[in-house]
């Protein structure tokens, strides 16, 4: 009997392990997705900053791979029936091996969270985009690399728009010196001013109220403070971590529902010397490429082969013509080592548009 597949969520990883998993296995492949469009997450800041991005159907990206769309939202997941239900019908779709790639979405858990802006999915950058028309002064709130990408974004292409990044920590902390250095000569060149060691308690119609009892006024506060995976897998039973990701071992299953295998922003993996995989498209790849690869040698009655991942460096956009590569060891720490400049923004260019050339061809080679 054929075995059936379902994908949940068609994102970097989500696409590319329904289209390998229908090239590598002899199952009935289809893939769940609640948009029929393949979203740049990692242009976000650009489309909520007013820049046209690419339209990509889904069904272009998935012609002649004989994987099924189907466009829809799930809803829930039933382990012991080993079913998926449908928000926009009665449907129920059963599954012999699922793939868990919801992705995530903002962490907004921050007391007056309903006057922040994000952006984590496409309708958060719409909606961004939409209220940078009459905005004057963004509070983005996160001194992370999505934090860091939108105010330089936003500060670019809106020159006469205010820009203050307010972090708890200190900017780019993860990133080397020279790194760090880099940050400081582009916030000051594009005017994003800077308050570090803020830690915001509330969000306000007016701006952000810190521990300390300071208020950094805004118009508009952007939360970029982490991401936080939907709950589909933790009410369906699944072993998940404090951020909702699936619990995952070395071939990407579920530690408590070896049926299921989450990739992406979904899986909380690590490899054999303890690394956390962190959340992010170069993560993404190359799980949803094991993952796949080691459902294909389960079903064909062979041994997985061992998880070997590496990450080589971190790329920041800092507008159109700035960036910033950050080399890093084998355990993702930085290197003194950093690529900056309009050589860096053409690097990021490069790795960003890679990732549609990955998604159209997926067997291509992809490193961490």
């Amino acid at each position: 009997m054929t075995q059936r597949i379902v994908v949940v969520g068609a994102g970097y990883a989500g696409l590319v392990a329904a289209k390998l998993a229908a090239r590598w296995t002899p199952a009935r492949v289809t893939l769940i997705n609640p948009r029929d469009r393949f979203v740049e997450r990692v242009r976000l800041h650009q489309l909520a900053a007013g820049q046209r991005l690419r339209d990509l159907p889904l069904a272009d990206l998935l012609r002649g791979s004989g994987v099924e769309l189907v466009v829809d939202r799930v809803t829930e997941i039933d382990p012991g029936a080993r079913t998926v239900r449908l928000a926009g019908t009665s449907r129920e779709v059963h599954y012999d091996r699922l793939v868990h790639a919801v992705g995530s979405a903002a962490d907004r858990t921050v007391r007056g969270a309903e006057h922040t802006f994000s952006v984590a999915t496409h309708d958060d950058a719409l909606r961004l985009h939409q209220r940078l028309a009459t905005a004057e002064v963004v509070a983005v709130v996160g001194g992370g690399l999505t934090g860091i990408e939108a105010a330089a974004e936003l500060a670019e292409s809106n020159p006469a728009l205010k820009v203050r990044l307010v972090t708890k920590g200190e900017l780019g902390a993860g990133l080397s010196e020279r790194g760090r250095e880099h940050l400081r000569r582009a916030f000051a060149r594009l005017g994003v001013e800077l308050r570090e060691g803020a830690d915001v308690r509330e969000v306000r119609p007016d701006g952000v109220l810190l521990a300390d009892g300071a208020h950094v006024a805004a118009d508009t506060v952007v939360w970029a403070t982490g991401f936080r995976v939907p709950d589909l897998a933790q009410r369906a039973g699944l072993a998940v971590d404090e951020d909702g990701r699936v619990v995952v071992d070395d071939e990407f299953r579920s530690v408590s529902h070896p049926e299921v295998t989450a990739v992406g922003d979904a899986a909380a993996g690590r490899t054999r010397t303890g690394l956390e995989l962190r959340m992010a498209c170069a993560t993404g790849f190359p799980s949803a490429q094991h993952a796949v690869r080691a459902i294909a040698d389960r079903l064909a009655g062979r041994e997985p082969r061992p998880l070997r991942f590496r990450y080589l460096n971190q790329c920041i956009s800092l507008g159109r013509a700035d960036g910033l590569v950050q080399f890093v060891h084998t355990d993702d720490s930085p290197r003194g080592a950093v690529l900056t400049g309009r050589l860096a923004a053409l690097y990021k260019e490069a790795i960003v548009r890679g990732t549609i050339a990955v998604e159209r061809h997926p067997t291509l080679p992809t490193s961490l």
